[in-house]
């Protein structure tokens, strides 16, 4: 079960920050945000991309300037996780046309609502590109 997802620049600013089934007050959260971002800013290309942190096992990926960090736990299949977050990126780009940060910045209420689309309560309920965005294109159409 996906426990949270972060989504952060290379400067370690966090763009935007997802939690699932665990209640944690917000310097709980901002505490948790800041070493998992110094941990995986200061890895290098040759690491893996998982590692342990506190009880969860946090999985990364790097596109452009956007890191994508989400927590999980033990039971959890990591290569599953970094294709989860290759399909929730290609849903990005289909939608914004070459997605980046500022697009994130500029509409984080779609980014929330496409990742919506995709989990429910931090399971992966639809990792279909065309089911994920035909409520998206409704809601602007």
């Amino acid at each position: 079960m996906i426990k949270f997802m972060l989504m952060v620049n290379k400067q370690g600013q966090t763009r935007l920050a997802k939690y699932f089934a665990e209640f944690l007050t917000t310097d709980e959260r901002r505490a948790l945000e800041g070493e998992v971002v110094r941990k995986c800013l200061s890895r290098t290309d040759k690491q893996c991309s998982f590692y342990e942190h506190r009880q969860y096992k946090v999985v990364y990926r790097r596109y452009a300037s956007l890191f994508f960090m989400i927590g999980v736990d033990d039971d959890e299949n990591e290569l599953a996780i970094l294709e989860f977050i290759h399909c929730f990126v290609e849903v990005l780009d289909k939608h914004f046309g070459q997605v980046c940060e500022l697009d994130i910045m500029n509409e984080p209420e779609m980014v929330h609502y496409i990742l919506d689309e995709m989990l429910l309560g931090g399971c992966v309920v639809d990792t279909n590109k065309a089911n994920v965005l035909e409520p998206v294109q409704l809601l602007e159409g």
